[in-house]
């Protein structure tokens, strides 16, 4: 049973829809530090904000992030998605310009691909358990 408290309206809907994303690293360099994550978490929770989505988790390794993401109906995935990539590669290489250097003429920060996974089944509070012992590197 989902938790009521995640139940969200809208004008003409009521909606309880989360998703998992996990976002690569462009040839899955291992690049982030966790300053480098603790950066990606507040550029993220930005973006989000902006698509009226909520980031309820984020964590990430070297090389990958997890993100948990409440969103409305009215939100495409798949725009979320690329906006979030979008504006983190450009910040971060904008603020971390050692980043650049471990992707020679691609300019990108991320892979192409990501895994988006639609949250149902699973108890949130598994899920949540779950991305928060996921390790960040020091």
């Amino acid at each position: 049973m989902a938790e009521h408290t995640d139940i969200r309206t809208g004008r003409h809907c009521v909606f309880i829809l989360h998703a998992h994303l996990v976002f690569v690293t462009k040839y899955r360099h291992p690049v982030f530090t966790g300053a480098h994550l603790m950066r990606l978490e507040e550029i993220m929770r930005s973006v989000c904000a902006d698509f009226e989505t909520e980031l309820a988790e984020f964590n990430g390794e070297a090389n990958h992030v997890h993100l948990l993401v409440n969103f409305p109906p009215k939100v495409a995935l798949s725009k979320l998605v690329n906006s979030l990539k979008g504006v983190s590669s450009r910040r971060m290489r904008q603020e971390f310009p050692e980043l650049a250097a471990h992707y020679y003429r691609a300019n990108k920060l991320w892979s192409g691909s990501y895994f988006a996974g639609s949250v149902g089944g699973a108890p949130l509070s598994i899920l949540r358990q779950y991305i928060e012992q996921q390790n960040r590197p020091v």
